[in-house]
């Protein structure tokens, strides 16, 4: 877990006492945005500030009256698995009008509103910006016209604005994702798995038309995620002539066996000349609402508005008009034909996107392809995790383009001392990437039983590098074939493991391939079975996660899913802790919120069951509310992976190839491939922003072997979280940077029930 910066303002001390705080959507709705709502509600009432709903919009803050109501921790229940937006959004061309804007700052100072979370696109936030810098002229307006005294333009005198970004088309510059664009990639990557049998079975070429005007991400990510033959975006036009280019392609692979094309368009496709490029045209040829409070309420009359924005797995603030700035330089460079520097403009993860679908997409004919003459084996460890084949397909198909002979390994290290090892190609590997589970097969069979068989499979198939895709097993794995090294040669091979588990449990890796595709199973599990319960009242279910003693499935679902606890190994709880939470329910029960959902890691605790907590709250909660419990098991590891599982799998084992190719080159020795260094035996992660190779030896300090987890988790932070919107008393530490970090501390017995969750 990162450490907290030196410099620290403790969230306790940012009190909202005598604030106003009002959220909106504006523009187009996109999936999250009731999530981002409720949190900007529940956070901003914990810290005693009023919070108001804006109806409609920004045509609700001009009209006014109904449209600009009091929010209550209730009245954000049940928000969380809705789409679209409950509280309205509309387009109004009033508020672009200096008169709509001064009706709106007469109807937010009437209720001494001065901080505003706007949730929407850039042109919605860019309103918001004008709006800001008008406020001190607007309310000497309304002085002058007798709607507001001279002490109430003195009170209310500055407008804080927070911005987060709603947009399915991810087309805002300075955030990874914004909100809704991981939902439509879902229901994109649903559309082409559900038509991928029928296009093999009759041979077809299938023309998605995805939206975009102005921005591709959608696009290109989704022919990422799904293997797209061809993909057409507003950022990179192709080249004069693309019709014959691509029908020749499409013709080449079906000469190669391929049953199934897909060419993916982006609805504001263009061509070199700027002519829009069409379906029909084509056919024809062939992870934020806590922080915006936060950022409010940190904020001074002097302070620029600000987007809230996710960076990575953080959440960061960035200044609101240098992005929308960024935004408006993308579509100037697409106009004036500069597509390189729109790409640029576009920022580092879209870069990284279409680096890796040029990669992967267009294969060259063999006799251009280079000859390295070294052989690289590549095989699956431990349990399956939905994205391993697309890290598989990545891995064989980056190989074979840098010159390399690609050899699969079936069921791990028991395949591997057993011989089961064959060359795979590049056809092989067509359609693995919306695949669950693992074609290759997996084993958590360790290689130090049978080293001195695998050493001898290396030599018979003169293998001169590993790429193990795998969870905690994997890391062990590496760590058996270093200290081998000292009695066979045959290890002396660059080696390198990109992390896969559910359990997202592998030190070096803040995540996992296939965590994401579990927490949308939990999530999802979670969301239809409180909506069973919608006609039923007072009822708590008890849900049990995977993840061995890491808490990450429990703790990120369950603030995904609204959880009112989350017990996890991590965190200690004992009987009084699991007492109060019972306590807390009986409480929430008097309210209008009469459901509860507690979640629970399998190996949160060996006495404290999934069974005995069932029964202790059935018995506590009797008169009050019953109970249900579920254990999700291994529905949490199969199913298609999510758009993320497939693209991060596939870009990260792309990139750990890459390093495969570098580290041959330079251990190539006298005609032998000979790597004995530390840094020749590697784990890829993601840390923070960024990929980053690390031997294996140095990450054994951060690692519990004995549970099988990292000694520090960067999740733990997120946790209160979870606390203070189930509405319990805990702390956060908000550093200079807005990252909120964890504070662990001995509380009071009124608060001890925090420590549970």
């Amino acid at each position: 877990m990162a450490q907290p910066d030196s410099k620290k303002i403790f969230f306790e001390n940012l009190s909202g006492a005598g604030k106003a705080i009002a959220v909106l959507t504006s523009g187009g709705d996109a999936q999250g945005m009731n999530a981002a709502v409720r949190a900007v509600v529940r956070m901003g009432i914990y810290v005693g500030a009023k919070v108001y709903f804006i109806r409609e919009g920004y045509q609700g803050m001009v009209d006014g009256g109904d449209n600009i109501k009091e929010a209550s921790w209730e009245s954000v229940s049940s928000m969380l698995q809705v789409g679209g937006t409950v509280i309205g959004s509309a387009r109004c061309k009033e508020f672009r009008s200096h008169e709509g804007r001064l009706k709106a700052a007469h109807n937010l100072v009437q209720r001494g509103i001065t901080n505003l979370c706007v949730i929407g696109g850039d042109g919605s936030l860019t309103g918001a910006n004008l709006f800001r810098e008008e406020w001190s002229g607007l309310l000497g307006e309304l002085v002058q016209q007798d709607l507001i005294d001279a002490d109430a333009a003195q009170r209310y005198s500055a407008l804080h604005i927070v911005g987060m970004v709603g947009s399915i088309d991810n087309d805002f510059c300075g955030t990874d994702m914004t909100i809704g664009t991981d939902s439509a990639l879902h229901r994109i990557i649903e559309v082409v798995d559900a038509i991928m049998t029928t296009a093999q079975s009759h041979q077809r070429t299938f023309v998605l038309e995805v939206m975009g005007r102005h921005c591709g991400y959608l696009a290109l990510v989704s022919a990422l995620a799904c293997g797209a033959d061809w993909v057409l975006i507003p950022e990179m036009p192709p080249e004069d002539g693309w019709e014959d280019k691509m029908c020749q392609k499409l013709s080449a692979t079906r000469s190669r066996g391929t049953r199934l094309n897909i060419i993916i368009v982006a609805e504001g496709a263009i061509d070199r000349h700027g002519k829009p490029i069409t379906s029909s045209i084509v056919k024809d040829a062939s992870r934020m609402g806590v922080e915006a409070v936060l950022a409010l309420l940190e904020t001074t009359a002097n302070t620029p508005a600000c987007v809230v924005s996710l960076s990575g797995n953080q959440s960061v603030r960035l200044p609101l008009m240098e992005c929308v700035q960024m935004t408006q330089e993308v579509q100037k460079a697409m106009d004036e034909k500069k597509f390189e520097d729109a790409v640029k403009l576009r920022g580092r993860s879209f870069e990284n996107n279409l680096r890796t679908y040029k990669l992967l997409a267009h294969r060259k004919p063999e006799s251009e392809l280079p000859s390295s003459n070294f052989n690289v084996a590549v095989l699956n460890v431990g349990a399956p995790a939905a994205g391993m084949n697309a890290a598989v397909r990545s891995a064989v198909r980056v190989g074979i383009s840098e010159g390399h002979k690609m050899f699969a390994v079936n069921d791990g290290f028991e395949g591997f001392y057993k011989g089961q090892i064959k060359e795979i190609k590049w056809a092989d590997v067509g359609g693995w990437t919306g695949q669950g589970g693992s074609l290759l097969g997996t084993k958590r069979t360790l290689p130090a039983k049978h080293v001195d068989k695998i050493a001898e499979q290396m030599r018979q198939h003169n293998i001169n590098a590993l790429l193990v895709i795998g969870g905690f097993e994997a890391y062990l794995s590496l760590l058996e074939l270093l200290t081998a090294r000292g009695k066979y040669d045959e290890f002396c091979v660059p080696m390198v493991m990109v992390p896969a588990t559910v359990s997202n449990n592998v030190p070096g890796s803040d995540l996992s391939i296939g965590a994401d595709t579990a927490l949308n199973a939990i999530t999802t599990t979670c969301d239809r079975i409180k909506q069973s319960a919608s006609g039923t009242k007072r009822r708590v279910f008890i849900i049990e996660t995977m993840g061995g003693y890491c808490g990450y499935l429990a703790s990120v679902g369950g603030l995904a899913a609204g959880a009112d606890a989350a017990y996890i190994y991590e965190e200690p709880f004992d009987i009084r802790d699991l007492q109060a939470n019972v306590e807390h329910l009986t409480e929430k029960m008097k309210t209008s919120i009469q459901r509860g959902l507690v979640l629970r890691n399998e190996n949160s605790n060996e006495n404290y069951t999934t069974d005995f907590i069932y029964q202790l709250y059935s018995e506590e909660g009797k008169g009050v509310f019953d109970c249900r419990k579920n254990v999700l098991g291994h529905m949490q590891q199969g199913g298609a992976p999510s758009p993320f599982d497939r693209n991060f799998g596939t870009k990260i084992s792309a990139k750990a190839m890459q390093w495969v190719s570098k580290k041959l080159v330079e251990t190539f020795r006298q005609g032998r491939v000979f790597a004995n260094t530390e840094d020749s035996c590697c784990l890829l992660g993601m840390r923070r922003r960024a990929l980053v190779f690390q031997p294996v030896v140095q990450l054994k300090e951060e690692t519990d072997f004995v549970h099988r987890i990292p000694k520090e988790q960067w999740w733990l932070k997120l946790r209160p979280l979870m606390k203070i919107l189930a509405k319990y008393k805990t702390s956060y530490d908000v550093s200079d940077s807005g990252q909120l970090e964890h504070v662990v501390r001995n509380r009071p017995k009124e608060s001890d029930a925090s420590a549970a969750m």
